[in-house]
Parts: C-alpha cells; sequence; structure tokens
C-alpha cells in the first residue's frame, strides 16, 4: 500500500495546531461492506445497496464538529456540479456525529444546501466497518462497487487530487 503524509500546521488565536493527513491506495478489489445505516428522513438503508450507475462514487466520512470536513464539503460543493457533468460522480457523504449530536445533522445540511446524498452512521458500524478513525476520511468507489483510493485528511486543494483520481476511475469504465 502507498502512503503520503501531508502535515499542515496552523496557528490559529495563539494556539499551535499541526494536522497529518494520510493518502493512501488500498489493494483494489475491497467491495463496499454491508452496513445499516440511516438517511436523513431516519430510513434504514443497506450501504452495500449505495450506487451510481456503473459511474463512480465518493463516499466522505464527516461530522458537524469537524471543521476540516466542513471545509472540505464546501470547497467541494462549488465544484460539484462540473464533476457530475464531466464524470457523473456521486457523493454520498456519511455523518459520524454520535446520538448525541445525530440531531444537528438534518439542520446543519439543510443550512448549508450541500447537493450530496447523506446517511447517518450514529452507532458507527460503516466508520469501523471501513477502519475510519478520524474525520474526514474520502474513498473513491467504482462503478463496479470496489474501492480504489482512500484519503484521510483535508487540506485546501486536497479536492483536486480527489478530483484526478475520480477522473481516472470514469475514463477506466
Amino acid at each position: 500500500m502507498k502512503l503520503k503524509r501531508i502535515v499542515t500546521y496552523w496557528i490559529v488565536a495563539g494556539y499551535f495546531f499541526a494536522f497529518s493527513s494520510l493518502a493512501q491506495s488500498p489493494a483494489k478489489g475491497r467491495s463496499m461492506p454491508s452496513v445499516t445505516v440511516k438517511t436523513l428522513k431516519g430510513e434504514a438503508t443497506n450501504t452495500s445497496s449505495i450506487s451510481n450507475d456503473g459511474k463512480p462514487i465518493i463516499i466522505s466520512f464527516w461530522a458537524t464538529w469537524c471543521k476540516p470536513c466542513i471545509e472540505e464539503m464546501n470547497n467541494i460543493a462549488e465544484v460539484y456540479p462540473e464533476w457530475q457533468k464531466e464524470t457523473g460522480v456521486k457523493l454520498v457523504a456519511v455523518s459520524i456525529d454520535d446520538a448525541r449530536t445525530m440531531q444537528r445533522v438534518a439542520p446543519f445540511v439543510n443550512g448549508r444546501k450541500w447537493p450530496y446524498e447523506f446517511l447517518l452512521d450514529s452507532n458507527s458500524d460503516f466508520k469501523r466497518s471501513l477502519n475510519v478513525n478520524m474525520p474526514p476520511h474520502t474513498f473513491l468507489v467504482s462503478g463496479k462497487g470496489e474501492i480504489v483510493w482512500q484519503h484521510v485528511g483535508y487540506v485546501d486543494g486536497n479536492e483536486e487530487e480527489l478530483y484526478e483520481q475520480v477522473k481516472k476511475i470514469a475514463a477506466a469504465q
């Protein structure tokens, strides 16, 4: 597995923060796990049913309390219509907010008018099945349902790398 570590340093209000992200490409052929999650309307759905008519899918694990997650989702929202037009990609945003904060997700999302499909993983079953340790954690899934790329963390510009990967997958299908 190829790994690339990216470290970003911020000074905010006199405090020093270091964020590390890890870009990695997992073994090809790993399929989406079968886990029950909920939609924003509270309906149960299985993650194995996530599909996009043979086109790429981005699975993004995020949380309302995660500032890099929000930045990533905002930045992708700006270019998402173009991505969809060119590649047909679909983004499924999976909230990992816990039971205490889960009720904040729908109003949070509706206030931002993000154009994504949203799922709620309040029990962290989906998160655990994919070994997600911290958000944002983004997966790229081929039209065949295989995980072909993943990235942990976010710094401004990471969405460009994601889109390059999306274009490669879209062209290969």
